[in-house]
């Protein structure tokens, strides 16, 4: 991916950055040229070398038709999660860490379902969190005309959606007890 000063681009499990400056840092004998990106809730500063720039998963915000996409999406139902929290735990870090804003979303809503079901565990809320917050803040900085939606709208769509979810697990449930 081309990096331009100015630019706002998406960093993995950290959110929405402005490409602030190309530098050269010296670590020991060693000097490496590359960007400073400033994440923007948080203020804090990456320095990622140029030559790794491409393989950090670095991509634009997404635009227009993705934000209309991804607020769909949001409402929509989703497929059942694994059982198994360990194995659920990892899949949603590795969702997160992906960087793709869509596998953020399932991880969103099958969080907050899960949250209506029991307590979720430390580890879970942590996710839980992040996820919602890499997706209220990304929709805020994409190009939704005419305004973006605010996170209570974001939460009430993903809350529709764990209604769909269960609507449907129901009857599952159900024929699987006139069954046994």
């Amino acid at each position: 991916m081309q990096l331009t000063i100015g630019q706002k681009i998406v960093y993995p499990n950290q959110g929405v950055c402005v490409v602030e400056e190309l530098r050269e840092n010296t670590f020991g004998s060693v000097t490496i040229r590359g960007f400073v990106l400033r994440v923007l809730h948080d203020h804090s500063t990456i320095f990622i070398p140029e030559h790794s720039a491409d393989n950090v998963g670095l991509r634009p915000v997404i635009d227009r038709t993705q934000c209309r996409k991804l607020i769909d999406m949001l409402g929509e139902d989703f497929e059942p999660f694994c059982g198994d929290w360990k194995a659920r735990s990892k899949e949603f870090t590795e969702k997160l860490r992906s960087g793709d804003i869509f596998k953020t979303a399932e991880v969103f809503k099958m969080l907050t379902y899960l949250s209506h079901e029991k307590k979720l565990s430390f580890r879970e809320q942590t996710l839980l969190e992040k996820s919602k917050f890499l997706i209220v803040s990304e929709i805020a900085y994409a190009d939704a005309k005419p305004r973006p939606p605010a996170e209570s709208e974001i939460i009430g769509l993903v809350e529709a959606a764990c209604s769909k979810h269960l609507a449907h697990a129901r009857p599952a449930i159900a024929v699987s007890a006139t069954q046994h």
